[in-house]
């Protein structure tokens, strides 16, 4: 099964990318790991996008592009994937469905995890990571720390980073409304799309997705 999951920032793509992934024996292909993963092999797409991201500057589509498309040839993803983060906008999503026509393959489904933009703002806008160990991450409102500004874990300095405050926040999802927000529409067209509530548990928007993936069987 080839899913793309599509989501605002701070809509739980990624916990919910690696649940889904998981559940179905798929891999699941980020776009963050594609980078990390092409620059410590010190691939030529690899090299390419660093150059871009050492002045600052955006990674261009092609590259990305290329690097999804090296990934989802890999073996592992022959029964399918799980995609997060790739297609961002409408050229690389006209670029996957390339790719995939291809070699006679298509998108089976396109879930749209919705989260109200308040909810988006105060789950990014209340983290807190420690300065010692950033694994250990809490939240103001939904798991603080047993004491303010410190760790429980480590007892680490708990500090926001600059990319988590509300202003950063906002200019993100305007971002994502400008940029991303299409490609719901350009795969609603093709009949793939299914908008889910990305609010409560994490376990029940877990479940939601599965029941709302078309049977393939």
């Amino acid at each position: 099964m080839r899913i793309l999951l599509v989501g605002p920032p701070g809509a739980g793509k990624g916990t919910q990318a690696a649940l889904l992934a998981k559940n179905l024996g798929i891999p699941h292909i980020s776009t963050g790991d594609l980078f990390r993963a092409n620059i410590s092999e010190g691939t030529e797409l690899g090299r390419r996008a660093q150059d871009f991201m050492r002045k600052g500057e955006l990674v261009p589509d092609e590259i990305t592009i290329g690097m999804a498309k090296d990934r989802m040839e890999q073996p592992d993803a022959a029964n399918g994937f799980l995609l997060d983060g790739f297609p961002r906008n409408l050229a690389q999503a006209e670029a996957l469905d390339g790719i995939l026509t291809d070699v006679g393959l298509a998108l089976d489904s396109v879930l749209d995890l919705e989260v109200p933009e308040d909810e988006v703002v105060r789950r990014i806008a209340g983290r807190r990571m420690c300065r010692q160990d950033s694994s250990h991450i809490f939240h103001v409102d939904y798991t603080p720390p047993k004491a303010e500004g410190v760790c429980d874990v480590c007892g680490g300095e708990l500090y926001q980073r600059d990319d988590d405050r509300e202003d950063t926040v906002r200019k993100r999802l305007e971002v994502y409304h400008s940029e991303t927000e299409p490609i719901i529409d350009y795969y609603k067209a093709q009949g793939l799309v299914t908008t889910l509530s990305a609010l409560g548990a994490v376990a029940d928007v877990t479940q939601r997705a599965l029941a709302a993936l078309p049977d393939t069987a």
